[in-house]
């Protein structure tokens, strides 16, 4: 099992190398920090968060001081092998990691998925991409704010995590642990996943099939890797992480609809 988690390393970092030029050049890194400033002057995308604050609080604070509870002396005690006289400091540090990667997992997948969704929606709305947002809803007149304009949900609901993402998150969680180079590659690994995941509702909206999203993902890994990455950086913050979460989405949603103006206005994409 170690030799095949140590293979799928060196293949990551491999790749890493050769996708490095294209993230640094797409540009789309910076939608997450977009996404917070758009999301701090928009109070109308507050609501999907504010109804869902005092659940995911309550259930970030219980995965927190349950992890801390069993694992935090197993895992400080291991650590003095590695970290000597900083095991403690390290052990607390990697328990309140796995603790916001459980309780991200948990809620987006039983809490979030439906105001997340909302928030996607409502960025688009706001952008001017109402139209878009049609395909998948129902569009009420336009009144007090973007967000007060959503419907039904026309289209399914979009799937929750898998577990195996989860463990595997878990599982990489030490590479944090090596200075520099263990973090850049668990960021990297780990937000090469989570870019496409990020559009999942926006290749939704545009009605693509599996073989369309897999080829415009290729096509853009670039963007798509870059988007992640920052993306999973913010959500690597310890109790603020389901914020981003809401924050990631707005800077998603932006890029998205910056796509589609592209594309509207009869350009070639270039991400």
């Amino acid at each position: 099992m170690s030799d095949k988690i140590k293979d799928a390393l060196q293949e990551e970092a491999s790749t890493f190398r050769a996708v490095a030029h294209d993230v640094a050049v797409s540009g789309a890194y910076l939608y997450p920090v977009k996404g917070i400033f758009y999301f701090t002057s928009h109070k109308d995308l507050w609501r999907p968060f504010v109804s869902r604050a005092a659940q995911t609080i309550g259930l970030g604070l219980a995965v927190t001081t349950t992890m801390f509870f069993l694992t935090y002396v197993p895992q400080a005690a291991l650590m003095t092998f590695t970290s000597g006289p900083l095991a403690p400091i390290s052990a607390a540090l990697l328990v309140l990691s796995e603790s916001s990667t459980i309780t991200n997992f948990l809620a987006r997948s039983y809490l979030l998925a439906d105001t997340l969704t909302d928030t996607f929606d409502g960025t688009l709305v706001a952008r001017g991409q109402a139209p878009l947002v049609a395909q998948g809803r129902q569009l009420k007149s336009p009144g007090k704010g973007a967000v007060a304009r959503l419907g039904k949900m026309l289209s399914r609901p979009l799937e929750r995590a898998k577990p195996a993402a989860l463990l595997r998150a878990i599982v990489l969680l030490p590479l944090n642990l090596i200075p520099v180079v263990g973090t850049l590659l668990y960021v990297y690994v780990q937000g090469k996943r989570m870019g496409p995941v990020a559009h999942a509702r926006y290749f939704q909206l545009k009605g693509w099939d599996a073989r369309t999203r897999e080829a415009w993902v290729k096509k853009n890994r670039g963007g798509y890797t870059g988007l992640g990455m920052a993306a999973f950086l913010f959500e690597m913050v310890p109790f603020a992480s389901l914020m981003f979460s809401f924050t990631n989405t707005v800077g998603a949603a932006l890029w998205a609809a910056d796509l589609e103006k592209v594309m509207q206005e009869g350009l070639s994409v270039k991400i």
